[in-house]
């Protein structure tokens, strides 16, 4: 069986939605039947400006409602997208629409200022499409999507595409070096979406409210969403009385939350004045979720809590751990707080040592899978690809433990570990131990710099408001649960932890605090 394209099912889910409504955007709204003209026209408008397999079309966009559309519209051209994350900085999204040789550029114009600043820098783009705002601001030169909207091209000409045709390039944190361009197909993006409908738990009729990018994960979830006949709700930033006051107003069944806003939101102090009762699904991933908090969050929400791990590399869906088993008797529950689930339907996965020999269960090792949603390469990178790709295993870099159950743990990002006197020492299992403390909102563990040691675990901590510990006191705590070796030899209290683009704790500007002016950061 040939895998669908994007288009195709795109086309499947706007023939079977009608007139239903399909997205809610602010006070606008439109039905699928709707998001399919809209898509047709801007795809003919595209084509007729000479858009087709060949190009590029990078996206600077907000959440909103026209990003559906110029994603369908781009997939039926069989040109690929590339998504760019908002809160990277101007160098690199300079650097990303150059390495891409990006042709077309459509923009949300709340970027327009943004925009004008790396404007000069750019070498390939031609073509700047703004979305929404004043047409009469629109800078000279750039057209507007509502232009192509309302203009008369040729009627569009339908254009094969393949299933191992490049869909989208979608570009790595950049948190060790420059970000890498992920190749994704038509091919990996249909097996995802069919992993994500099988392990979701996505519903017939979900109402979903979108609050993390479109450009990152929750990008992935707009077609699963619209195949299944629910409504996509948009919001265009988090904050925690936008998106409590749309889930009560829209009675939404879904939503996807990195942990960070999880815990705003457990924090928030006026969550109990809104009627959360539609509320069936909180998906979250991205990052690992501290087991105490996960534990707090079951106890707020209920079990209505689905977890995933994944990569770029091979999108959202490596393993999954459903409502059920977050709460599933027959498994242990501090196993399952600190796991990310089970191997996912279409993964095999492996934990292996530096050899590529398998470990035993409980042991620590790099997790390498075989997914059919794996990308097609790095662009322009041959060795990353190779180093990455290996006998057809995906590394993910990623270190992790599996439990006789099947229950895999991760420990940490291979990159992030610490090196200690010889000995292996795993951030996040310290961060974990650190949560427990009742005084702990947050908490982040890097390795410094040690005459001695080469390196030395270290750690920065955000208390809750009105908490008070002292550095001794948490040091012990650790060391009683973790022993000498992980405890932290010097805990930082800070007002907060710097975070990625992408809502993860950024553990590169962390370690520049500690390794400042050394010859190297290791």
């Amino acid at each position: 069986m040939t895998p669908a394209t994007i288009s195709e099912l795109y086309e499947r889910a706007v023939l079977h939605g009608g007139a239903r409504t399909a997205i809610v955007d602010g006070e606008r709204r439109f039905s699928y039947a709707q998001i399919g003209a809209h898509a047709a026209q801007i795809a003919a408008a595209l084509q007729n400006m000479g858009v087709d397999r060949t190009t590029r079309v990078a996206f600077l966009m907000a959440n909103c409602a026209e990003y559906v559309f110029c994603e369908y519209a781009v997939a039926k051209t069989g040109a690929a997208r590339v998504p760019l994350a908002v809160l990277l900085g101007n160098d690199d999204l300079a650097y990303i629409l150059n390495f891409s040789r990006c042709d077309v550029l459509i923009y949300h114009h709340t970027f327009a200022e943004r925009l004008s600043q790396i404007r000069p820098g750019l070498e390939t783009v031609k073509t700047f499409i703004c979305v929404g705002g004043d047409e009469r601001r629109t800078p000279g030169g750039d057209t507007t999507l509502h232009a192509l909207l309302a203009s008369s091209p040729p009627p569009f000409v339908p254009c094969p595409v393949e299933a191992e045709d490049i869909a989208g390039i979608y570009f790595t944190g950049g948190t060790t070096g420059r970000p890498k361009g992920v190749m994704l197909s038509h091919r990996s993006w249909y097996y995802t979406y069919c992993a994500e409908m099988l392990e979701f738990g996505i519903a017939e009729g979900e109402t979903f409210v979108f609050v993390t990018p479109m450009t990152h994960a929750s990008g992935c979830l707009i077609l699963p969403v619209l195949l299944k006949q629910g409504c996509c709700v948009v919001l265009d930033h988090f904050d925690p009385d936008l998106l409590l006051n749309a889930i009560q107003t829209h009675r939404a069944t879904a939503t996807l939350l990195v942990p960070t806003m999880i815990y705003v939101l457990l924090d928030h102090a006026r969550r109990g004045d809104y009627d959360l009762s539609s509320l069936k699904n909180i998906l979250y991933g991205a990052s690992a979720i501290a087991p105490e908090r996960l534990k707090q969050a079951l106890g707020v929400f209920g079990p209505i809590l689905t977890q995933f791990f994944g990569q770029t590399e091979a999108p959202m869906v490596l393993t999954a751990l459903s409502r059920a088993a977050h709460v599933d008797p027959a498994f242990d529950e501090a196993d399952v707080l600190m796991s990310a689930g089970r191997a996912a339907y279409q993964a095999k996965l492996r934990i292996v040592d530096d050899d590529g020999a398998d470990v035993a269960p409980g042991e620590a090792g790099e997790v390498i899978a075989q997914s059919m949603n794996m990308m097609s390469g790095y662009l322009d990178n041959p060795e990353a690809t190779a180093a990455t790709i290996r006998n057809g295993w995906l590394h993910t870099g990623d270190i992790a433990r599996i439990s006789d159950q099947g229950l895999i743990t991760i420990v940490d990002r291979k990159k992030d570990m610490i090196v200690s006197g010889g000995f292996n020492v795993y951030p996040r299992e310290v961060e974990d131990a650190l949560f427990e403390h009742p005084a702990v909102k947050q908490a982040a563990v890097v390795g410094a710099p040690h005459e001695k040691w080469g390196e030395e675990v270290r750690a920065v901590v955000v208390l809750h408001p009105g908490e008070d510990v002292s550095e001794r006191a948490l040091i012990d705590f650790v060391k009683a649960r973790k022993g000498s070796l992980n405890a932290p030899k010097a805990i930082e209290f800070w007002d907060a932890i710097p975070l990625t683009n992408l809502g993860k704790i950024d553990k590169k500007a962390i370690r520049a605090r500690f390794w400042g002016g050394q010859q190297r950061m290791v």
